[in-house]
């Protein structure tokens, strides 16, 4: 190698060739756009030196709060910091969350080197409660730094910036484990065949997607991991949901129809990360995490910021020793099989259904709102009955035996503001499903199609939004409420009829417009039709014109308010 200073952690004969100097040794140009480009095409992947030199351009023009501890900070402190700690390996701070150090051919002057950096960085981030992805990034930047200082101050810039549309690592609990919610919504929505298999045969869902970051931030090879980092400095956390995503369904295409290695799925996926150089290259990784077509980097926010708020409602901030809080209700749990009673679905069809909702309302415990075997049929009780909860689910069954349904994301209240007229609202989270005779889940139609629309101006994913811009862009919202996830005002759709999501009225209800209606119910609820409609894209849900047999509205009830 050129520049022996770059690698003076690094057990040489352990580094894959990949990460040798092979490639062009310098970068003319540093523009955003052309930057993404190279670092999704591996422009120095096999580059030492180059990436070395692009690591530091790349960390240096991060925006960070005035005070950022540099390498003179670290030179003054690690003295003090590691001389409290006598003997042996050096301990790693509370923060990591029992994380291992990944050793990604670091000798032991290096792993040692981690350690030390961890503690000085502990000591100048009182603030910091929880970030088990840092040991990966400060192993990896150990690389690509002169010395200890050097990695030290790289390091701290990332963790110092201050650009609110930047979003690089979580610190803390809250943002972690929220974190982990919107990797398994992002999951539900664009892997839905892994996500019904992570179903089957786990308990407790959340907990696999909880190791999301862990499949990124230690399990990848080394050099699958440098590729993520390359992309990740360059464009933001959006990669790592984009590679995490990848990842399950690479292991779902591989071990669909296969039994698992364990009883443990959590244990199959990390060996199956581990050991990923059997299955696909790390461009074809890439490839694949780039072909997903998510919703733009401010959407995503939205999604963060509600299970935050969630989190935060249930007083969830900080990981407790003896017992995790903030698991995710077990499917088999939240339906309860002792007290749950319905006229249409049965135990085990409402916990399939419960693995589709978003995972802030996964939280939550089935209600019975209204049913037409208790309260009638009529539409005016249906609507007092539900109004004041958000979201509900809504069941049929036909005479036909056919059942359907739908989850709302809007409280029905939202219809009387439209002067007794009928009007449509609600969100993209909105979905329609039959149940009977077969399973089908039908999802907002710009989800599998994103080429509709085209994200406003302050949705964009490239865009640099100040705080005062972005709370603008959702003030129409009240000030102790968060716009919406998906709510339709935030694309640029081609007609309205994409957006149909719900509306009711004294006569009727319909769920999906636009072409024709997913749902439609007459005000007797004795009478109902179903076909295609734009918002969904669906099929009809059941015999096109039905008559009802019995109907439902659910809500999400908080198990702490039981």
């Amino acid at each position: 190698m050129d520049s022996p200073g770059y690698n003076c952690f690094v057990d040489r004969e352990k580094m894959d060739a990949a990460i040798q100097d092979l490639g062009p040794k310098e970068l003319s140009c540093m523009e955003l756009q052309e930057l993404k480009q190279l670092a999704r095409q591996g422009h120095w992947a096999h580059s030492y030196t180059l990436r070395g030199k692009v690591y530091q351009r790349l960390i240096r023009d991060i925006p960070c709060r005035t005070v950022t501890p540099d390498a003179s900070v670290y030179s003054d402190i690690v003295g003090k910091v590691v001389g409290k700690h006598s003997g042996g390996s050096l301990p790693l701070p509370e923060f990591v969350d029992s994380t291992q150090v990944p050793s990604y051919c670091l000798n032991a002057r290096g792993e040692g080197a981690v350690r030390k950096v961890l503690l000085c960085i502990a000591n100048q981030f009182p603030d910091i409660s929880f970030c088990p992805a840092l040991p990966a990034v400060v192993a990896l930047l150990l690389h690509y730094s002169i010395d200890e200082a050097e990695c030290f101050e790289k390091a701290c810039r990332i963790l110092a910036c201050n650009d609110p549309s930047k979003k690089l690592i979580d610190q803390s609990f809250l943002a972690f484990e929220s974190s982990c919610m919107t990797f398994g919504d992002l999951v539900n929505k664009y892997c839905q065949a892994a996500h019904k298999l992570m179903v089957a045969v786990s308990e407790d869902v959340l907990q696999v997607y909880s190791d999301w970051q862990r499949w990124l931030f230690g399990e990848l090879p080394l050099n699958y991991f440098s590729r993520v980092f390359d992309v990740f400095l360059v464009e933001g956390y959006k990669v790592l949901y984009r590679v995490a995503l990848a990842i399950l369904k690479f292991f779902h295409k591989v071990r669909a129809g296969q039994p698992l290695e364990s009883d443990n799925v959590r244990q199959d996926i990390r060996m199956f990360v581990k050991d990923i150089a059997k299955t696909v290259s790390p461009e074809k990784l890439l490839e694949k995490a780039f072909a997903i077509r998510l919703f733009s980097r401010k959407e995503i926010q939205l999604l963060q910021m509600a299970n935050e708020k969630a989190l935060l409602q249930k007083g969830i901030t900080v990981k407790q020793k003896s017992v995790s809080l903030s698991k995710r209700q077990f499917v088999h749990l939240a339906v309860h099989a002792e007290n749950f009673c319905s006229e249409i679905v049965s135990v085990k069809e409402m916990r399939d259904i419960w693995s589709w909702v978003p995972e802030r309302f996964a939280l939550c415990q089935p209600l019975l709102l209204f049913s037409s075997g208790q309260h009638g049929y009529s539409l005016t009780r249906f609507y007092f009955q539900c109004e004041g909860h958000e979201p509900t689910l809504l069941l049929i069954k036909t005479t036909q035996k056919e059942v359907c349904g739908a989850y709302l994301s809007t409280d029905w209240s939202e219809r009387n503001k439209f002067g007794g007229k009928l009007g449509f609202f609600g969100t993209g989270e909105c979905f329609v499903f039959r149940l009977q005779p077969e399973v089908q889940r039908y999802e907002w139609v710009v989800i599998k199609h994103p080429e509709l629309t085209k994200p406003t101006s302050f949705m964009s994913s490239e865009a640099t939004i100040t705080p005062s811009l972005f709370s603008h862009s959702v003030s129409s919202e009240p000030p102790d409420r968060l716009s919406p996830f998906l709510a339709a005002r935030h694309f640029n759709l081609p007609s309205k009829t994409e957006s149909m999501f719900m509306a009711g009225g004294s006569d009727c209800l319909i769920i999906g417009g636009g072409g024709g209606q997913a749902l439609y119910i007459d005000g007797d609820l004795n009478r109902g039709r179903t076909g295609h409609c734009d918002t969904f894209n669906n099929q009809p849900l059941c015999s096109e014109n039905f008559l009802i047999a019995a109907i439902e509205a659910w809500g999400f009830q908080d198990p702490d308010t039981q």
